[in-house]
């Protein structure tokens, strides 16, 4: 099979100097590569480039816009097998910064502006354009929540799936509990321990139901 496995932070900038991650590490998108090359599978990573975890044949971003370019412009797309959506993109760019009611445009902000605020606005999912780019593939997003239950997790994931014209949907955070949930359109399928179970299991399911197409 042809793997496209996107994992690790992306970035945004606040000014030329500074911006706003999040802690992903990208650990899992390197345990996931490792189990499909493991199984003798094609494999293509692009990871966050400010992840802990690096790997020699990663591909590296830093912005959503980036990523979504790269996975736009992958070759012969009808001949993806499987798409694992794991990086932890932003939800937010910065549009202004402020310090009492005047915006601030310097390439560094300068330390001795006092009570900044910062104007975020809404970016847009590069999920919902995966089954635009990959139309045969089987696609597999990852939800993590800290609030809320268990069901209300799976719940976003089904609205995810349904929402995205995804497969599939991995789901942990303090609102799922230990390990990482597999849930599909039927709800949660599988309870995975670990990263390397999850990452295991995704390669029997891949072949599985690519094996019944």
């Amino acid at each position: 099979m042809n793997i496209v496995i996107t994992a690790g932070p992306s970035s945004e900038p606040i000014d030329e100097v500074r911006l706003i991650t999040n802690r992903s590490t990208g650990e899992l998108g390197l345990a996931l590569a490792e189990a499909f090359g493991a199984a003798g599978h094609q494999v293509k990573l692009y990871l966050g480039r400010l992840a802990q975890f690096r790997h020699s044949q990663a591909l590296y971003f830093d912005r959503n816009e980036d990523l979504n370019r790269m996975l736009r412009e992958v070759g012969n797309p009808e001949a993806v097998d499987l798409v694992l959506h794991a990086a932890a993109l932003a939800d937010f760019q910065v549009a202004a910064v402020h310090t009492k009611g005047q915006q601030v445009t310097q390439p560094k902000i300068g330390s001795e502006h006092v009570d900044l605020s910062i104007d975020l606005d809404r970016k847009p999912k590069v999920i919902g354009a995966l089954r635009d780019y990959f139309p045969k593939a089987l696609i597999v997003g990852w939800k993590l929540e800290l609030e809320g239950s268990r069901q209300d997790l799976i719940r976003e994931a089904s609205r995810q799936i349904t929402l995205n014209r995804t497969n599939a949907c991995v789901i942990n955070g303090r609102a799922f509990g230990e390990g990482f949930g597999f849930c599909t359109d039927q709800g949660l399928e599988r309870t995975l321990a670990s990263k390397r179970e999850l990452a295991n299991f995704l390669v029997q399911w891949a072949e599985g139901v690519r094996g019944r197409r």
